[in-house]
């Protein structure tokens, strides 16, 4: 039992470190071979297939004859994936990817706010208003204010009591680290707060259409920012 934990501990580190490697661009479009990396890595050629194996299933390699293990295209990975979302949140973000993040955040959150205005019990309205709370004392510079506000765009989803918006929670919080990293400036900071409140204060009244109406005016706001900070291939309808 406790040799498979440890095996399975290692391919884990191994993983992290070729998903580092490629978002890095270390090693272009194709990997090096095995035997290559089981020794980079100074793990057994058995970790590192297991590894390899599991890049494969989350659509982030392809194996092609005489050619080796292929580097898939950022846009193939199964971003369904939580660790995937994680590792995908990791590059560099770019104005295409910065596009579909806004276009993802519109078509999940306004919903799931405007079903947690409708479906949230009392304890999913405190577990809200004191993420909020915690939120708008953490401010944008401080290495706390990442986790604060994905735990209160988290704790919205979830009250939306809507399993699909649910599995989704993963992605909204690397949608905010790509973010917040380019609009999160001092100056606009008390209007992100604001505009957190409105939606907050929307849910807690069950108020559906102002929830939903609240939850697109922050996200509009987000898309302005970032396109501020870095144009965006095409503006989201």
């Amino acid at each position: 039992m406790e040799q498979g934990t440890k095996e399975r501990s290692l391919v884990s580190k191994v993983m992290d470190g070729l998903v580092t490697g490629i978002v890095e661009e270390k090693y272009g479009a194709v990997l090096p071979p095995q035997d290559v990396l089981s020794k980079e890595f100074d793990v057994s050629r058995t970790v590192m297939r297991e590894a390899l194996s599991m890049l494969l299933a989350r659509h982030m390699l392809d194996v092609r004859p005489k050619i080796g293990t292929r580097i898939r295209p950022m846009r193939d990975w199964r971003m369904i994936d939580e660790d995937v979302v994680n590792w995908r949140f990791r590059a560099k973000p770019d104005p295409a990817f910065l596009r579909d993040v806004i276009e993802f955040r519109m078509l999940i959150e306004p919903k799931a706010s405007a079903q947690a205005a409708k479906r949230a019990n009392a304890a999913d309205i405190v577990a809200i208003r004191e993420a909020f709370e915690h939120f708008r004392t953490v401010s944008p510079d401080d290495p706390a204010h990442q986790a604060a506000d994905e735990q209160l765009h988290t704790r919205i989803v979830i009250a939306s009591g809507n399993q699909f918006f649910q599995q989704m929670a993963a992605i909204v919080r690397g949608a905010l680290s790509a973010s917040n990293q380019l609009v999160l400036a001092n100056q606009v900071w008390e209007e992100v707060v604001r505009k957190h409140q409105r939606v907050v204060e929307a849910i807690e009244r069950h108020d559906a259409v102002e929830a939903e109406a609240a939850s697109r005016d922050l996200i509009d706001f987000a898309a302005d920012e970032l396109g501020n900070a870095m144009p965006l291939n095409g503006k989201h309808d």
